[in-house]
């Protein structure tokens, strides 16, 4: 940033700033960013992943756990893979979504996962406020409910939602991570090792990063409003986790026929049309969603000679990076 009349070398970079704020507030965001991180570390401004298995430890069976979702956001599968990951049994775990007439089968279900010691995921409870305060009543009444019971619940922001029920339970607010680079992180960081090794096809990791630029860069565009998408879809990592198991159903077939070709039409069309492309419903939409996988996925990808890069310019080089492990993507 150039400033006029010498100010660039005369003041100081919190001065700068301070001359930003008068002159052009609607910088002041980024340029604020820029100096925490100048001074302070990226680590001051990087949003944290959400660490479920803390977050377990922290709680007991009459404290449950909220998360005050946002567009984008959905930690049904990362509860899925935390109990796969301390041992809880998948069959132990109950979920329900919320909604008009529901009440009797989420009061039966409370009470046998207190009395089991099940986790219960009680979703979008946002659309039955009015059963909360029978839910606080409940927990209220446990005398010794089973040790391994959890209720998670979640909900999109409402100023219904009983304050006694926030008071005693812990909260989280799930976001999708800002920016493109925490976003395609936070995509991986949810792609295990052992995914990875579950197909031999040589091109199969490549490929499970490309799933994942593109997931981040579709994501990303719903912060431009009217300029991303005409009308906001909410892609999240379902959509992920459903393309990434398309991956490797169609790439361990061709391992098992032997053939070196990889079924792009296949992939482009499972991805972009029916996955992706089946939530956008308006016309340029779908027209944005193709082009960014006729543009992401094709032979280019490992053509040796002409190296591909999704984005390249004098300051960044968005590309596939050298390796095949989690950690070499994530790093």
């Amino acid at each position: 940033m150039t400033l006029p009349c010498g100010y660039s070398t005369r003041a100081s970079t919190f001065q700068q700033l301070c001359l930003l704020r008068c002159l052009r507030v609607d910088r002041i965001h980024l340029a604020a960013t820029n100096y925490v991180t100048g001074i302070m570390g990226e680590a001051f401004v990087t949003s944290p992943l959400v660490n479920l298995e803390a977050l377990h430890d922290q709680t007991s069976p009459k404290a449950p756990i909220i998360f005050i979702l946002s567009p984008g956001a959905d930690p049904t599968g990362d509860l899925v893979k935390l109990a796969d990951r301390i041992g809880f049994d998948a069959s132990r775990l109950r979920m329900l979504s919320m909604g008009q007439g529901q009440e009797a089968n989420a009061q039966a279900l409370l009470e046998m996962s207190s009395s089991r010691g099940y986790w219960l995921m009680l979703q979008n409870c946002h659309l039955l406020v009015s059963w909360l305060r029978d839910l606080e009543h409940h927990l209220d009444c446990l005398v010794k409910p089973h040790p391994d019971f959890r209720l998670w619940l979640t909900t999109e922001p409402t100023t219904a939602f009983p304050i006694g029920l926030l008071q005693r339970a812990l909260k989280v607010v799930t976001e999708p991570p800002n920016g493109l680079r925490l976003n395609l992180r936070s995509t991986l960081q949810n792609v295990t090792a052992q995914t990875l090794i579950t197909c031999h096809h040589p091109s199969f990791s490549p490929l499970v990063f490309t799933l994942a630029f593109f997931h981040a860069v579709v994501q990303e565009r719903r912060k431009y409003g009217k300029l991303g998408w005409n009308i906001p879809y909410d892609f999240n990592e379902s959509d992920f986790r459903v393309c990434l198991r398309i991956l490797v159903t169609y790439m361990n077939k061709a391992v098992e026929e032997a053939d070196k070709r990889i079924p792009w039409n296949t992939l482009k069309y499972l991805i972009g049309e029916v996955m992706y492309g089946g939530r956008a419903i308006d016309e340029f939409d779908r027209r944005i969603l193709k082009t960014y996988v006729d543009e992401y996925f094709g032979d280019f990808l490992f053509d040796t000679v002409r190296e591909f890069h999704f984005f390249k310019n004098a300051e960044v080089d968005y590309h596939i990076p050298s390796g095949t492990t989690r950690d070499a993507y994530i790093g």
